[in-house]
C-alpha cells in the first residue's frame, strides 16, 4: 500500500519537473524527483515572503531516512502540484500518512493533547525527529539516539525560559537529570555503560509519553515500580518482598515507591554521604514518630551533625525489603536483631541487642525506665533552676542592701564632719 502511495507521488513529483524543465527553470541534466523543488530550495540560507527560511541542505537530505528512500518532496507536502509553481506558504506536513500508528500513539499523549487545545509550544514529530534531516535512531547523529535524547528533550525540558513560559511541569528536568547517576553515566565512557544506561523515552516512552497523573502513563505513581523494574529486577524483586512492596500489591498507593526515595531525575549514587543523610529525612517524612525518637539517639545525633558513617535507617531496616520487626526474615527481628548490630559492633552481645534504639521518654508504656527518668531529669533542672534563681534573687536583695546601708554611713560621716 505504503510503495503505491510512494510511487504515485514520484509520478506527480516527475510531472511538477517535467512542468519546470519546459518553463525553462530546469537544467538538461534535472531528472530526480526532487530537482524542480531544489532549484529554489538548495540553498540554506533562502528566505520566504515572510523572511523565513526555506532552505534545506540537499546532502543532509540526501543522507536522510527520506533520502535514502529517495521520497520525493510532494510524498510530504502533498498540497504542491505541478500547476502551483512557484507556490504559496505550504500547509504543516501529516506524517501520518505513513507513521499512522505513531501518529495515532502521539494523539493521545501529553504533548498531542497539549496541540488539540492549541498549545503550539508542545512537541511535535519535527521537534523530535528533525525535518529534512531525519536519521534513524540507530545512527549516532540521529536526535532520538539513544546518547542524545537528553539534548532532544532538554531543547524544551532544559530551557529555563520556555519552561517558565509554557509552564511546564517538573521545572527544568534536564538539568536534574544531567547531575543525576543516570546523567554522569549516560556520559562516562569508560564504563562502558552508556547504552545500557536510561535516558528520557526509556522512563517515559516515545510515542506514549503520558502525565504522571494518567494510570497508563508509565510515570504514574502504581507503575513507578515497574518502570523502574526494568533495568532494576534485582531491587525490585527483593521491594516486592518487603513491606512497602506488599502495601502496593494491595492497591495502597500511599506506600513509597522508587521515586519517593531515589527521586525522579535527580537520582543519586545510594553510597553517597551527602544522599545516605537526606535519605533519613525522607523516610521521616511518612515515620514522623520514629524519625523524632532517632533524632535523640546517639545515631540520630551523630547524623545531624553531618556524618554518614553512623547506622541510619536503613542500616538496621535495610534498604528495599522493608520488614516488620514481627517477621522472623526481618533484620530487626529477635532472631536477627544481634547480628544487625554485629554488622558495626563485632563485639555486641545479646544484652547489647535488647538496646531500643526508638526508646521515647514521653512513652510510658514503651520506655518506662526512660519516662521516669526523664520526669527526675525535668525535676532536677527545675529543682536547680529554682534553688540557685532564687538564691540569685535572696543575694541580689542583700547586695542592694548593703550598698545602700554602706551609702548611708558614708552620708552620716560626711554629716558629722560637716558640723565639725
Amino acid at each position: 500500500m505504503r510503495f503505491t502511495i510512494a510511487a504515485g507521488f514520484t509520478v506527480l513529483a516527475l510531472a511538477v519537473s517535467g512542468a519546470a524543465f519546459a518553463q525553462g527553470g530546469a537544467t538538461k541534466d534535472a531528472g530526480g524527483p526532487n530537482d524542480a523543488c531544489l532549484m529554489c530550495h538548495s540553498d540554506p540560507a533562502a528566505k520566504g515572503a515572510t523572511g523565513k527560511s526555506i532552505g534545506l541542505d540537499p546532502k543532509k537530505f540526501a543522507a536522510s531516512v527520506h533520502g535514502e528512500m529517495q521520497l520525493p518532496c510532494v510524498a510530504c507536502h502533498a498540497d504542491v502540484s505541478a500547476d502551483k509553481i512557484p507556490h504559496e506558504k505550504v500547509k504543516p506536513v501529516d506524517c501520518s500518512g505513513c507513521h499512522d500508528k505513531a501518529a495515532k500513539e502521539y494523539g493521545t499523549t501529553v504533548h498531542g493533547v497539549a496541540r488539540a487545545q492549541g498549545k503550539d509550544v508542545a512537541a511535535t514529530c519535527a521537534n523530535c525527529h528533525g525535518t529534512h534531516d531525519i536519521l534513524r535512531s540507530k545512527d549516532p547523529a540521529s536526535r532520538t539516539n539513544h546518547l542524545n535524547l537528553e539534548a532532544t528533550c532538554g531543547a524544551c525540558h532544559g530551557n529555563e525560559q520556555f519552561v517558565k513560559d509554557a509552564k511546564l511541569p517538573g521545572g527544568n528536568v534536564q538539568a536534574k537529570f544531567h547531575d543525576s547517576i543516570h546523567g554522569r553515566d549516560l556520559r562516562d565512557t569508560k564504563k562502558g555503560m552508556q547504552l545500557a544506561v536510561p535516558e528520557c523515552t526509556d522512563c517515559h516512552g516515545a510515542h506514549d509519553i503520558r502525565p504522571k497523573s494518567d494510570e497508563k502513563s508509565r510515570t504514574s505513581r502504581a507503575r513507578i515500580p515497574e518502570t523502574c523494574g526494568a533495568c532494576h529486577a534485582r531491587a525490585k524483586s527483593v521491594f516486592d518482598k518487603g513491606e512497602h512492596g506488599k502495601l502496593r500489591q494491595d492497591n495502597n498507593l500511599a506506600a513509597p515507591g522508587c521515586s519517593d526515595c531515589h527521586s525522579a531525575h535527580s537520582i543519586q549514587p545510594h553510597d553517597l554521604p551527602k544522599w545516605k543523610l537526606e535519605v533519613i529525612g525522607t523516610c521521616g517524612n511518612c515515620h514522623g514518630e520514629f524519625i523524632t525518637t532517632f533524632r535523640e539517639t546517639f545515631h540520630g545525633q551523630v547524623t545531624s551533625l553531618g556524618y554518614a558513617n553512623m547506622a541510619t535507617c536503613a542500616s538496621c531496616h535495610g534498604a528495599h525489603q522493608v520488614l516488620p520487626a514481627s517477621n522472623p526474615a526481618s533484620k530487626v527481628s529477635k532472631e536477627n536483631r544481634l547480628q544487625t548490630c554485629q554488622t558495626c559492633h563485632p563485639k555486641a552481645n545479646e544484652n547489647f541487642a535488647n538496646f531500643d534504639p526508638h526508646a521515647n521518654r514521653h512513652d510510658k508504656t514503651r520506655s518506662p525506665l526512660m519516662y521516669y527518668a526523664g520526669k527526675f531529669m525535668d525535676f532536677l533542672l527545675l529543682g536547680v533552676f529554682a534553688f540557685f534563681g532564687l538564691h540569685t534573687v535572696l543575694w541580689a536583695y542583700r547586695s542592694v542592701r548593703v550598698v545602700s546601708e554602706r551609702r548611708k554611713r558614708r552620708a552620716g560621716g560626711s554629716n558629722t564632719e560637716e558640723k565639725r
